[in-house]
């Protein structure tokens, strides 16, 4: 981070001005262009993301970036009811697998958590309608790298781990609630300048957000937490 120029903007060989981590390296252009940002209400993919953030604990993301087709592979694309009813032995197969990150305490966090996100989406209707009750109020125009670089938490990040652990995940803090948020679309954290800024800005306002107790394909919005 220390190598970011001051307005956090670079220009890839594209012409296309890009936060500058998101021409930093190959992986990272795509990712930065088509998903980091954009709102997401598809329950496997918020799971996906949420697990992948607790792996990254400690490490970078393109790490994560880099070994996650065989994340998906050996989760089961992180369906949530397969990944809920692996067990012990999946772990210590999984533990030899050097595809992935060798975590005893991540690995089984994520069975756990696909545990907890059964109970949630029985409670809420989906964990899209969960999830999107934490959206904070859009902001009008992109925030400059200073301030972005400060920020790594959020009020609402923390009480959207408070509430997580509350409900018995792991791996679940309030940074890592953050870079979710900001992964999912739930905010809009492209810098200023960034071309995708003002393109994941016209996706959230096409967005339907769903409604608790429903599913995440239906319409409507929300803000009421669930079981707050």
């Amino acid at each position: 981070m220390s190598s970011a120029p001051p307005d956090g903007l670079l220009i890839g060989d594209d012409g296309v001005a890009r936060c500058f981590w998101g021409a930093s390296h190959p992986l990272y252009a795509p990712y930065h262009d088509h998903e980091w940002g954009t709102p997401e209400g598809d329950d496997v993919r918020l799971f996906e993301k949420i697990c992948l953030e607790g792996f990254q604990s400690g490490l970078s993301w393109l790490t994560i970036l880099k070994k996650r087709p065989a994340f998906r592979e050996v989760f089961h694309g992180f369906d949530i009811d397969a990944v809920a009813a692996m067990g012990d032995a999946d772990v210590e197969r999984l533990m030899t697998d050097a595809r992935i990150v060798r975590n005893r305490r991540k690995i089984e966090a994520t069975l756990h958590n696909a545990r907890r996100a059964m109970d949630l989406r029985d409670e809420a209707g989906s964990l899209a309608a969960y999830f999107w009750t934490w959206e904070p109020p859009r902001r009008s125009v992109g925030l400059d790298w200073a301030t972005l670089r400060s920020t790594p938490t959020t009020a609402r990040s923390k009480a959207l781990a408070r509430d997580l652990k509350r409900r018995g995940w792991r791996f679940v803090g309030p940074t890592t609630a953050y870079a979710f948020m900001q992964a999912m679309g739930l905010v809009n954290d492209h810098v200023a300048g960034c071309a995708a800024y003002d393109r994941v800005e016209e996706d959230a306002a096409a967005f339907v957000r769903p409604r608790v107790g429903r599913s995440s394909t239906s319409s409507g919005d929300s803000n009421h937490h669930v079981g707050s």
